[in-house]
C-alpha cells in the first residue's frame, strides 16, 4: 500500500511519465496522409478512369454494373417477396432508403383507393381548383346564398348563415331558410328591404361632346354616351341625370343606384354650373331675374347664381343651379328672349372637368367617391 503523499492530487497513483511531458510512451511513427504514395489511375482513350476489365468509368460517378439500382431512380423492384402483413415494397420505397425509411401507412402512387382515402371525412378536395369550383358552384354560375350575401357586403359567410336561418333573406320574393341554397345571377335577392347586387361599384366621369344622346339605347340608332365608355369597365353603367344632344360637359356614369338617386332627387339636388354662350349680350337686370325666378310652363325656375364669365364678353354667362328639369337652362333664357348658342356643364356635384379633354372619361378616385357618398 502506497503512502498518501505518493498519490496524485486526486488520490491516484501517478503512472510512468512521458519524456518531456509525462504520461504514456509515444506510439511508433505512422505515415501521414500527405506522405502516402499517390497513384494516378490509368486513363482510357476518352480520358476517363479505366476499370480492370477495360470498361471506362464515368468521369464523375463511374458506371454501374447492369441491373443495379441507382438511389432515387426507382427503376427496379426488390426480389425479396413480401412477408405476411407487409405491404409490397416498390421502387419508390428504395428511392427513399429502403424499408427502413419507407412508411407503409402512406398510399402508393397508382393506388386505386388513394382518391377515396383522401376524401373520407373531408368532402371535395378543397386544395384543388376543381374541388373549390364543385363546392362553390362556379361551373354553372350559381353560388351559395351565404357567399352571395358576403360578396354583397352584408356579412361574413358564417353570419350570413345566421341571417338565412332567421328568415330575413328572400330570393325571388320567397323567404329562404335552408342553408346551402344556391342562387344564379338572374335571381333577385333582398335583405332588409333592399335589393342586393354583387357587382363592383363603378364611377366614371365623362366629358360629353356634341351629338351624343344621354341614354343607354336609341331606337333611331343615333350615337349614345355608352359608346364613349365602351372600354371603361365590364359592368353596365347608367347616366346620372341627362344632357341634351347639343349640350356638352360633365356626365357621371355609374351602377350605384343609391348614389344616382341621391344626386338626382329634388330634395338633394347636386349643384351644376353651366357656361352659357348666348346670341346677344345679357343685361344685369336679366341676370338678377334668373336668380329671382323665371316663369315656365311647368312652374317657375330659378338659379342659385348668375354672373358674367370673367375675361369674356357679356354674351357669356355662368349659371349655377340645383334643379334638374328637362332643358331647364335653355328654356329659362328662351323665356327671356335669348337664344343659347353653346351650353357646357363645367361642374357637377363638386366634380370638375380639369385635365379631362372632350370625349374622354376617367374613373373617380376613392376620395371623390367618398365625397359624393357623404353629401347631404
Amino acid at each position: 500500500m502506497t503512502d498518501r503523499s505518493e498519490r496524485g492530487p486526486r488520490g491516484r497513483k501517478p503512472g510512468p511519465r512521458r519524456p518531456g511531458m509525462g504520461g504514456r510512451p509515444p506510439k511508433p511513427d505512422t505515415p501521414r496522409h500527405d506522405d502516402r504514395e499517390k497513384k494516378a489511375p490509368a486513363r482510357g482513350k476518352e480520358g476517363a478512369a479505366a476499370r480492370p476489365d477495360g470498361r471506362p468509368h464515368s468521369k464523375r460517378f463511374g458506371r454501374r454494373p447492369p441491373g443495379s439500382v441507382r438511389k432515387g431512380a426507382g427503376a427496379a423492384r426488390s426480389e425479396r417477396p413480401a412477408k405476411d402483413g407487409e405491404r409490397p415494397r416498390s421502387a419508390a420505397g428504395f428511392a427513399r432508403g429502403g424499408d427502413r425509411r419507407f412508411r407503409t401507412d402512406r398510399p402508393l402512387r397508382g393506388d386505386p383507393d388513394r382518391g377515396a382515402r383522401r376524401e373520407i371525412g373531408r368532402g371535395p378536395d378543397r386544395a384543388s381548383k376543381r374541388g373549390r369550383k364543385a363546392e362553390e358552384g362556379i361551373d354553372d354560375g350559381r353560388i351559395r346564398l351565404n357567399r352571395f350575401l358576403s360578396n354583397a357586403g352584408v356579412a361574413s359567410r358564417r353570419d350570413a348563415d345566421d341571417l338565412i336561418k332567421a328568415g330575413v333573406v328572400t330570393v325571388n320574393g320567397k323567404i329562404v331558410t335552408e342553408l346551402g341554397t344556391k342562387v344564379s345571377p338572374t335571381d333577385v335577392v333582398h335583405y332588409g328591404g333592399q335589393k342586393l347586387s354583387t357587382e363592383k361599384k363603378r364611377y366614371v366621369l365623362v366629358n360629353k361632346p356634341k351629338d351624343f344622346i344621354t341614354t343607354t339605347e336609341d331606337p333611331r340608332d343615333r350615337r349614345t354616351v355608352m359608346a364613349l365608355i365602351d372600354d371603361a369597365c365590364t359592368e353596365r353603367l347608367y347616366p346620372v341625370g341627362r344632357l341634351d344632344r347639343n349640350t356638352t360637359g360633365l356626365l357621371l356614369m355609374t351602377n350605384d343606384g343609391d348614389l344616382a338617386k341621391k344626386l338626382t332627387h329634388p330634395s338633394h339636388g347636386a349643384e351644376k354650373i353651366y357656361h352659357v354662350t348666348l346670341d346677344k349680350n345679357v343685361t344685369k337686370a336679366d341676370l338678377d331675374q334668373l336668380v329671382k325666378g323665371v316663369p315656365l310652363d311647368d312652374g317657375p325656375a330659378q338659379a342659385d347664381e348668375a354672373r358674367y364669365v370673367d375675361g369674356a364678353s357679356k354674351r357669356e354667362v355662368g349659371l349655377k343651379l340645383h334643379m334638374g328639369r328637362n332643358r331647364v337652362v335653355r328654356r329659362m333664357f328662351e323665356a327671356m328672349g335669348y337664344e343659347v348658342l353653346k351650353l357646357d356643364r363645367v361642374v357637377f356635384a363638386g366634380l370638375t372637368k380639369k385635365d379631362l379633354p372632350r370625349g374622354n372619361w376617367r374613373h373617380l378616385t376613392e376620395k371623390e367617391v367618398l365625397f359624393l357618398s357623404k353629401r347631404k
